[in-house]
């Protein structure tokens, strides 16, 4: 097992088998947490538990303490392995389902026929009603026998708990009613007085009750883990098989055996297996399965390409940059995996109640049965208004409440190219009020382009532009790539090149000196620069271009202005945030009319330029003193400070390693709509779990009480319950849908 310096080994991620309800889950994470030095967090909605060991722990020990908690676990396994397991108790849980329903059928009908038709019973009856009822019992409600039996061997309860006993006791009134010939009143469906003369026996509540409840929970389960299927679908955008470009020609090899700087061959139609570089051919990628992008990208030679698109056109040959774990889809999947480990307040809160809920509930029940004894009522009276207690009071629906709004908020982010790293984020989101946007590589791409070219005294800009570009050429700066790329590549060559570092480049071009630079270059190489260009240089810086000066043989010939490109959609992307009601804000290192220019272009609230890198973070900090709850939009390393300081901080994935790192929201797609889908979603999210938490305290709160008085049937108590556990997943899952 690996380890770092500080002694705590790579968290360990277990499958936890066994649990039935939240209250499963707590009773699991409360054992792990004993362990010295252990930290974990189980999710019973991904039936997952993260543990972080000590150094002196291993994942054995771990699996160990699950099992002597009562329950099963083993390290995580491999995608295939997983399906199939939850394949099977799938199956295991419809097979039940299905005999319970074939015999919960015609046991009703025939305890409702002769309860209300006296005439037409028989001899043994009774007995016939108990065998249909016994596989029902035995078999389909076997589940949560054991569980309530494994409970009780660790001295703790769960719903299964309350489940069982309900089971249990309904049925063993009704054997000792048909054996030792009771004389107490029969009971039918509980609804009304029972008609004069029916001895109905009580077996509709167990066969009822069991039928309701697998029902309910092998539709919560299928429900589970099509939230869950959102995070695995990543995963399954990765290819099994690879094809590699050697000195021997194209041979096949698995995915794992790829190494970086290994040649890959992607035809028309397959899907690139890493993140790498286009070494040759051309060809359009769909993007969308990644970065949420609809509009394919052209790529060609020296381009970057990213793992999991597929190549629409022609057959393409990639050099692969990163490879395995290290790819930007195993990174995605990763950080989706793990941010469905974490909890939110509201959930550690909704745990504590689980974890206590149970044996209240199981007071609360002998209170009630003793109450209604203690009035002067009937057994059967306080029998049944006990039994409903304990079906009732099941907290399923609180404890999926917020891990399954949590997947599948952010699988559907995932799809969307917007990555949530926790609940953290979502609960930061709902409160933000101010946007603070970086703009290199934020707002624009990171890439200049030439927006004006000029000649001054009767020089033809095309000209211009010609002397510089055969300059420029020679030069790896971002202004010169620009300026040589509009050039074009029919250029003169350039001799005696010489780069000046934070000014400018200069050549000898057929023969001519040409310099390429800013006003002070010209000073320092004795260039006089004339009133005209001064002004249109000043021009320029409002408009957010940067302004180059051209001079040949010792005169300014014209100017070259350049421009970071602003990213797709900025404007819209701006006055989206602007519609959910948030200030934005440019953040900026440019001068003051440079940043206004582009803040005017995009429509921002509020500018704050020439700041120095290392006085990001405290910008962020005093907008937040201001009373501000400040989201950070950035990239690039000097962002990171920043970002850590934000309530919400949320960075483009094509920016810096450090930067993604410190951001609660990763940005996959190269599009600034991302921003407000991001926060959309995370409000979406939250509302939904509110509402979650919501319908499951008031379900319980306003359930229960009916249920001590007597006025909530037992079968209707199990349906409601089944029932309110499936709503609460039903309307988690309403969040893979894109908002009107």
């Amino acid at each position: 097992m690996t380890t770092v310096d500080s002694g705590v080994a790579a968290p360990v991620e277990l499958e936890v088998s066994g649990m039935t309800c939240a209250a499963c889950a707590a009773r699991v994470e409360r054992k792990l947490n004993r362990l010295d030095g252990v930290h974990a967090t189980v999710n019973y909605a991904t039936e997952r538990a993260s543990v972080q060991l000590p150094a002196t722990l291993t994942a054995e020990d771990a699996v160990a303490t699950v099992r002597a908690a009562g329950y099963d676990a083993r390290v995580h396994q491999a995608a295939a392995d997983d399906a199939t397991e939850h394949a099977a108790t799938a199956r295991d849980l419809r097979r039940r389902l299905v005999v319970a329903a074939l015999l919960a059928f015609p046991l009703g009908n025939l305890s409702i026929t002769l309860a209300l038709v006296p005439n037409l019973r028989f001899p043994g009856w009774e007995l016939l009603c108990v065998l249909l009822a016994t596989p029902i019992v035995a078999y389909s409600a076997l589940p949560f026998h054991r569980a309530a039996l494994r409970n009780l061997r660790h001295g703790a309860s769960s719903m299964d708990t309350l489940v069982s006993i309900g089971v249990l006791a309904s049925f063993g009134w009704a054997v000792w009613a048909v054996f030792a010939g009771s004389a107490e009143p029969g009971y039918w469906l509980g609804i009304g007085a029972t008609p004069a003369g029916a001895d109905a026996i009580y077996l509709d509540v167990a066969a009822g009750v069991t039928t309701f409840l697998l029902a309910g929970r092998y539709f919560e389960y299928r429900s589970r883990r099509s939230a869950a299927g959102l995070l695995s679908a990543l995963a399954g955008l990765s290819t099994k098989d690879v094809t590699l470009l050697g000195d021997a020609g194209e041979h096949t090899v698995p995915s794992a055996e790829v190494r970086v700087g290994d040649l890959v061959v992607v035809r028309p139609g397959g899907r690139i297996p890493v993140d790498g570089e286009v070494v040759t051919g051309e060809s359009t990628i769909d993007v969308s399965a990644v970065t949420g992008e609809g509009v394919p990208v052209d790529v060609g030679p020296g381009d970057q390409v990213i793992g999991a698109s597929v190549n629409c056109l022609g057959r393409i040959v990639v050099r692969a940059t990163r490879v395995g774990a290290h790819t930007q889809l195993a990174q995605m999947s990763a950080m989706a995996e793990r941010a469905t480990q974490r909890k939110a307040n509201v959930q550690r809160i909704a745990d504590r109640i689980c974890a206590v809920f149970v044996p209240a509930i199981l007071v609360l029940a002998t209170l009630t049965l003793a109450g209604w004894l203690v009035t002067g009522h009937e057994l059967r009276d306080g029998f049944t208004a006990a039994i409903a207690v304990l079906i009732i009071a099941c907290p399923c629906a609180l404890g999926l409440a917020t891990p399954t709004a949590l997947m599948v908020g952010v699988g559907r982010g995932a799809q969307q190219g917007i990555l949530i790293k926790g609940p953290e984020a979502l609960e930061a989101a709902r409160t933000v009020d101010t946007v603070v946007l970086d703009k290199t590589g934020t707002l624009t791409t990171g890439r200049m382009e030439l927006v004006d070219s000029t000649g001054f005294d009767a020089v033809a800009s095309a000209d211009v532009l010609r002397w510089a570009g055969a300059v420029e050429t020679a030069s790896e700066h971002p202004i010169a790539a620009a300026i040589a790329k509009a050039a074009g590549a029919e250029l003169p060559s350039v001799h005696q090149f010489r780069a000046l570092v934070g000014a400018g480049a200069t050549g000898v071009v057929e023969e001519r000196t040409v310099l390429v630079g800013n006003p002070e270059l010209m000073a320092n190489e004795g260039v006089a620069v004339p009133e005209r260009a001064l002004d249109w240089l000043a021009e320029t810086a409002r408009t957010g271009a940067t302004g180059v000066l051209v001079a040949r043989d010792g005169v300014v010939i014209g100017g070259l202005a350049v421009r970071d490109t602003l990213r797709q959609a900025a404007v819209e992307a701006v006055a989206r945030l602007h519609r959910l009601g948030l200030r934005t804000v440019l953040l900026s290192g440019d001068n003051m009319v440079t940043a206004h220019a582009v803040a005017e272009q995009l429509g921002i609230d509020e500018v704050l330029a020439e700041v120095q890198p290392v006085d990001k973070a405290q910008t962020v900090e005093r907008l937040r003193a201001e009373g501000r709850r400040v989201a950070m939009v950035g990239d690039g390393i000097n962002d990171a400070p920043a970002l850590a300081g934000a309530d919400l901080s949320m960075a483009m994935a094509l920016g810096s390693d450090i930067a993604v790192q410190a951001a609660d929201v990763v940005i996959v797609r190269e599009e600034l709509h991302a921003v407000p889908d991001a926060i959309m979603l995370a409000n979406r999210t939250w509302r939904t779990i509110r509402g979650n938490l919501a319908w499951a305290f008031g379900y319980n709160v306003a359930a229960i009480p009916l249920a001590v008085f007597g006025l909530l049937n037992p079968l209707i108590a199990g349906a409601a319950m089944s029932l309110s556990s499936m709503l609460v997943v039903a309307n988690s899952l309403r969040l893979r849908k894109s908002p009107n």
